[in-house]
């Protein structure tokens, strides 16, 4: 068993402390001497002009692009370029060129506590390394720039699905310093913002985008916020072809029936049958991508549902037409139900002419009676008797009226051969869905 000596004990530990004294004679050296020298005595956990008032911020994006909006989620991800300067006196060296640094030594510098409100998710990009920038330049100017990607929340009014705008924001605030310690502001107001005009949707064209600065106010404090707002307008070319047509068609379908034989119960029935069961597998499908909320009553929601009236109302044309059918077999029992009800109409026109008739002869009784009355008076019980008999008799005449019209009436909404039914629903069903497309299309392209 072998000991160790005193002495191989010291030759270790001057080993050890030399390679100590190199490593850090190695790690002084890995920094520059103008860096060296700025980062002598200088203390990243205290800000610019601490106790000299804020700190100016200014900031700048680059939209790289809008990868996804989400109605289901209401969000939509972005890729950005976040640039942010600021002026650190601590920072200022002679020479007229700027210092490009690596973006490791963010981590000896400070840099302002910004980040996304309404973020609910969001990474730095690190492949190959961390997608950061740090610049300095001699008037003490920092440079700092990142690549981000974020989901961020955006609030939508889907009322007008899919022929509506969306307005989303995107918010930048300070975590920690109040506007008393840092002040943000664009740097060239809109035009602070680019990346748009380059800038391809799937189902949204951008209308248009601004810029604003504002205060978010908290129980803690009033905190520096810069605001992005941007305009997108739906496509509707993808959802007419994909709901819009295909749901007409299916009307349209639904109206050959009205040029079928009323005989031919199967077709009939399977036409109607097989449009409402399309029809509600459509509105199914359309609801799959959007989010199940009571209170969206969506425009595509309105049209499918009119469309499906519309068949529906189809299939009932034919049960009705089919129901007077069978009363009425064939069409020489409608003509003599016709003749029948003509008839009957005309006998009771007889019945009030001969009414009428006999009211005049009452009328001119009365009058005769009332000439000689005035020869002699008469007396008061024939007098109640002729006031009586004459108002029974107006009565009747009012009651036999009322007959009448409602006879009239009974006659017009008849529908003396089942056979016109199918005549009339050619004609109104194609342009009662004409009427109130042009209501629907007014009112959620124009209002």
């Amino acid at each position: 068993m072998c000991s160790c000596s005193p002495l191989g004990s010291v030759v270790f530990l001057l080993i050890i402390s030399r390679i100590i004294q190199v490593s850090n004679s190695s790690a002084e050296e890995v920094l520059p001497p103008t860096i060296q020298k700025l980062m002598k005595g200088y203390n990243k956990y205290l800000r610019p002009f601490f106790g000299n008032g804020p700190v100016t911020v200014g900031m700048s994006l680059d939209i790289a692009s809008i990868d996804t909006i989400s109605e289901i989620n209401m969000d939509y991800t972005a890729t950005i370029f976040l640039r942010q300067r600021w002026t650190d006196e601590r920072l200022c060296f002679d020479g007229n060129k700027s210092l490009s640094l690596d973006g490791r030594l963010v981590e000896l510098l400070w840099v302002p506590d910004t980040f996304i409100v309404d973020s609910k998710k969001s990474f730095l990009h690190d492949i190959t390394v961390e997608n950061r920038l740090i610049r300095i330049f001699p008037n003490g100017t920092v440079l700092y720039a990142l690549r981000i990607t974020t989901t961020v929340a955006c609030s939508m009014d889907l009322t007008k699905y899919p022929m509506d705008k969306q307005t989303c924001t995107l918010q930048l605030e300070s975590w920690g310093y109040n506007v008393k310690d840092v002040v943000f502001h664009w740097t060239r107001g809109n035009q602070s913002v680019s990346g748009l005009d380059t800038l391809q949707l799937a189902q949204y064209t951008l209308e248009d985008y601004y810029t604003s600065e504002s205060e978010a106010v908290y129980e803690t404090g009033r905190y520096p916020k810069l605001i992005f707002h941007f305009q997108l307008r739906r496509s509707i070319l993808y959802f007419i072809l994909e709901t819009y047509v295909p749901s007409s068609a299916l009307v349209v379908l639904s109206w050959v029936s009205f040029w079928i034989s009323q005989s031919s119960v199967p077709a009939r029935i399977c036409i109607g049958v097989t449009t409402v069961l399309t029809m509600t597998t459509l509105m199914m499908g359309a609801r799959t991508s959007l989010p199940n909320a009571n209170c969206f009553i969506k425009a595509i929601d309105v049209y499918l549902g009119i469309c499906f009236s519309f068949i529906f109302g189809a299939l009932i044309e034919y049960a009705v037409a089919h129901f007077c059918t069978l009363h009425q077999p064939n069409a020489a029992n409608a003509y003599m139900y016709g003749q029948e009800m003509q008839e009957r109409e005309d006998e009771m026109n007889g019945i009030v002419a001969s009414i009428g008739s006999q009211a005049l002869r009452v009328r001119r009784r009365e009058e005769m009676l009332s000439r000689a009355g005035s020869t002699s008076s008469p007396t008061p019980s024939d007098t109640k008797e002729d006031k009586s008999s004459s108002q029974t008799k107006s009565g009747c005449t009012k009651s036999l009226s009322l007959l009448r019209r409602i006879v009239c009436f009974l006659n017009c909404c008849h529908v003396e051969n089942p056979h016109y039914i199918d005549n009339y629903s050619r004609l109104t069903f194609p342009l009662s869905f004409i009427f109130i497309n042009l209501l629907y299309w007014t009112y959620y392209l124009y209002f």
